[in-house]
């Protein structure tokens, strides 16, 4: 029999296989705060459950699914872990901490990149995850395992283990994150339920390239978290030479499924957007942008274009950029460009691939 994730279990799932052992239900509630309350690292450790009972769990349960085998790290404070799965695929998952920026523990600020799959299908012209294709789709217990693998080594760089010690959570990492639409909800319920991590929602962000049926799906969720749109063409014809997605959900049904889920939830949505020399950086494009972003009440994130081995766009220079997001604010858009961190260590944004090598 196959082994299945511990940390991909809901509390009701943990509960219906304890039972099947033969132990009282309560038991799954003290296996749940063993893994996430106390992060517990071995099933030895949980020592108020009888021997007998840690041995089935053993004999069911991967405790761990991920392995870190290289982190790479950069002197802008990025981390870069190069994954392996129980099955030998490889998966990049991105720290970025922020030691200048103190909240009110004293500790640095750490947003933690999530990926959902191994390598990726839809292609996207400016990203090299998807320049090997598309390999498998995550499980629940394996993107539970990265946050939690990243945090471990946070606690050990940092010396705090006073609190949970990432603060924000953006799963816009290697994969398209709806096209694995039941293990992201179900890893997603078990970091933001009472009894798993308890990490807050809105502290989440889920990023996706367009997927119309699942972004619809996704607005009658229970789980309030933020939502990003990568954009990056303001036109279908624009779009298009970016986002081979487009040709599917063209921008006229992919426009009508964002302003319902932003409706729905009474939420800002951000829309992404890699600025790309002499393709998307005009004027043209950022008035289009800022009659979009109005309509659908959205923030604008601008991402100069990371360079991408075997790509051959790059950013627009200084001066464009800089003029591209004047526009968006004089037309009273709420917009930012972003600091880019991890080029060196090839971590930004695109950057991501399953094929980095081990030495």
């Amino acid at each position: 029999m196959e082994k299945k994730l511990i940390h991909g279990e809901t509390l009701g799932e943990l509960e219906g296989a304890v039972v099947a052992m033969g132990q009282p239900k309560f038991r799954a509630k003290q296996v749940a705060d063993w893994l996430y309350k106390k992060r517990a690292c071995s099933w030895a450790e949980m020592t108020n459950l009888p021997v007998e009972f840690r041995e089935k769990l053993e004999d069911e349960y991967v405790f761990c699914s991920t392995v870190p085998i290289k982190i790479h790290k950069s002197q802008d404070t990025t981390r870069k872990y190069l994954m392996q799965l129980g099955d030998g695929s490889l998966v990049e998952t991105v720290s970025l901490w922020a030691p200048d920026v103190e909240d009110e523990t004293g500790f640095g600020r750490v947003t933690v990149c999530l990926s959902t799959q191994v390598g990726c299908a839809y292609g996207c012209n400016f990203c090299a995850s998807g320049l090997s294709g598309f390999k498998r789709n995550l499980e629940a217990g394996e993107i539970v395992d990265q946050l939690l693998t990243v945090a471990t080594d946070i606690e050990k760089e940092s010396g705090k283990t006073d609190r949970f010690p990432i603060d924000n959570i953006v799963v816009m990492g290697m994969g398209e994150p709806l096209a694995n639409y039941q293990n992201l909800i179900q890893a997603l319920t078990i970091i933001n339920s009472d009894w798993g991590l308890r990490f807050g929602a809105r502290r989440i962000t889920v990023s996706t390239s367009g997927l119309v049926p699942e972004i619809e799906k996704l607005a009658d969720e229970k789980i309030q978290f933020r939502l990003a749109i990568s954009l990056h063409g303001t036109t279908n014809e624009v779009r298009n030479q970016i986002m081979p997605i487009n040709r599917k959900y063209p921008l006229e049904k992919l426009f009508p499924a964002i302003k319902q889920y932003s409706e729905k939830r009474g939420r800002m949505i951000t829309l992404e957007y890699i600025l790309i020399r002499d393709l998307n950086d005009s004027l043209s494009q950022a008035q289009q942008l800022a009659k979009i972003a109005h309509y659908l009440h959205a923030h604008v994130n601008l991402i100069p274009c990371n360079k991408v081995e075997s790509l051959s766009w790059i950013a627009p220079m200084p001066a464009v950029q800089k003029q591209f997001i004047g526009f968006l604010k004089s037309a009273n858009v709420s917009a930012t460009i972003r600091l880019e961190k991890g080029d060196p260590i090839a971590a930004a944004c695109g950057q991501l691939s399953f094929k980095t090598k081990v030495g």
